[in-house]
């Protein structure tokens, strides 16, 4: 604890030459020695995350989600684990999460309290690609590392931000497992309707769709998007409907998936395939929607079942860190306080604390240039999967499954190998 107040009093200067408070930054022994004339333990106290969580407003479910996630990762570190090695002494980690209420405005200015107040050593986005972009540059500001577990937007990491790391997938790739399916069951299938909602993540899939559709040999016969907090999507859709597709593909979040859905069953809309961004891969798409939910597909970055365990990483000769599956899963159940099962917004947020640890072990220290580098280095696969990201901080070892609501249950459909349940391929038709 004397360390760190004695630390608090000072600041340091980045690789990229920006001043920090000095609460959250590591500093040479010899400079704090010089200060305080006094031997002191190279240790450090709690390692504290702090994160501005979308836990109300549009987002809050996958808020919900992430916060459970973390909770759970930070509680297996520190009570499995044992903590986080830092110069030979084993920290705790600990975890400050404001609601910052889906609002842009609110991510900027709790990332400030939470860096110059809180003093907190590194930083969670919140959910979506927009909110991430908006608190990008305030990280950027302190030079303070910025785990992306929820911003999937490739043009995040176009922007040239050093501190920002993701571990979700790219946008660009949530479709293009969807559209390998749809070539190898029915290599037939020509006409591909696109229509995302019009916001920074949907568009990157958009974009990311339509070169991976023309490079299958697919017809992109419609192409729109729509406002985000639509609460009428008759027109666009009846414009679909006239473009005869065999495959749909779009959506943005929940509220406005569940609603493409239950206006393309009032229509009698009926591809072969539906793959709905996000929103297919949240239980509550199924409770407010009920046999409309049947048949609908959707990317996902993790789902209960995939067999990613330590022994199978370990004999592939990867780094392996965290819990099992089933022991995720508990410890999410634990932290969210009731039986609610995780998604993939959990998994990742979760799997987000396993790399920060591993990066800060790898580069003994609390340092954000040393644990950036660190993260830069790394590979590792988890519950969640594969991690490693590129020079952008960019996730690139991560793959995603494609899920289908068969019968009100959520089955793995996508890849082969991971397999839960066979296609529904053509999709069941709507019920009146």
């Amino acid at each position: 604890m004397l360390l760190q107040n004695v630390a608090g009093e000072f600041k340091v200067t980045t690789l990229k030459q920006k001043e920090r408070t000095m609460g959250k930054k590591t500093v040479f022994m010899v400079a704090v020695l010089a200060v305080i004339g006094m031997m002191l333990p190279a240790a450090y106290a709690d390692i504290v995350i702090g994160h501005p969580a979308t836990l109300s407003g549009k987002y809050a479910k996958a808020g919900e989600q992430a916060v459970s996630g973390i909770k759970a990762a930070v509680d297996w570190v520190n009570n499995v684990r044992g903590g986080v090695m830092v110069k030979g002494k084993k920290e705790k980690l600990a975890y400050k999460v404001y609601d910052c209420e889906s609002k842009k405005e609110a991510v900027t200015s709790l990332l400030e309290r939470l860096i110059t107040t809180d003093k907190v050593n590194f930083l969670f986005a919140p959910y979506t690609s927009g909110l991430t972009l908006a608190g990008a540059p305030v990280a950027e500001k302190y030079g303070v590392v910025y785990m992306d577990h929820g911003g999937a937007s490739d043009n995040i990491f176009k922007q040239g931000f050093e501190y920002i790391v993701q571990t979700i997938g790219p946008g660009s790739k949530y479709h293009a497992g969807t559209l390998e399916m749809v070539r190898k069951i029915d290599p037939k299938a020509k006409r591909v309707a696109l229509a995302y909602e019009d916001d920074e993540f949907a568009r990157s899939v958009m974009a990311g769709t339509e070169e991976w559709a023309k490079k299958l040999g697919f017809d992109v016969v419609f192409k729109r998007t729509y406002p985000s907090g639509v609460t009428d999507l008759t027109p666009l859709l009846n414009d679909l409907k006239a473009s005869d597709p065999e495959i749909v593909l779009g959506g943005g979040h929940l509220p406005d998936g569940q609603l493409f859905v239950k206006q393309m069953a009032d229509l009698n809309i009926n591809p072969k395939l539906l793959s709905i961004l996000v929103a297919v891969t949240i239980p509550a798409f199924h409770e407010a929607l009920g046999d409309q939910a049947d048949g609908c597909t959707g990317p996902s970055h993790w789902e209960y079942g995939v067999t990613f365990n330590k022994k199978t990483a370990e004999a592939a000769g990867e780094t392996w860190i965290g819990p099992s599956q089933d022991e995720f899963v508990a410890l999410f159940k634990k932290a969210a306080g009731k039986d609610l099962q995780p998604d993939y917004h959990g998994a990742e947020a979760g799997a987000a604390v396993l790399a920060l640890v591993l990066a800060v072990e790898k580069a003994d220290s609390l340092d954000e240039d040393a644990v950036r580098k660190a993260l830069g280095d790394l590979t590792f696969t988890s519950f969640y999967g594969g991690w490693d990201i590129d020079a952008t901080g960019k996730q690139i070892g991560h793959s995603m499954v494609q899920v289908q609501w068969q019968n009100g249950k959520r089955v793995i459909i996508w890849p082969e190998a991971a397999q839960t349940g066979k296609p529904a391929y053509p999709k069941v038709k709507f019920k009146k």
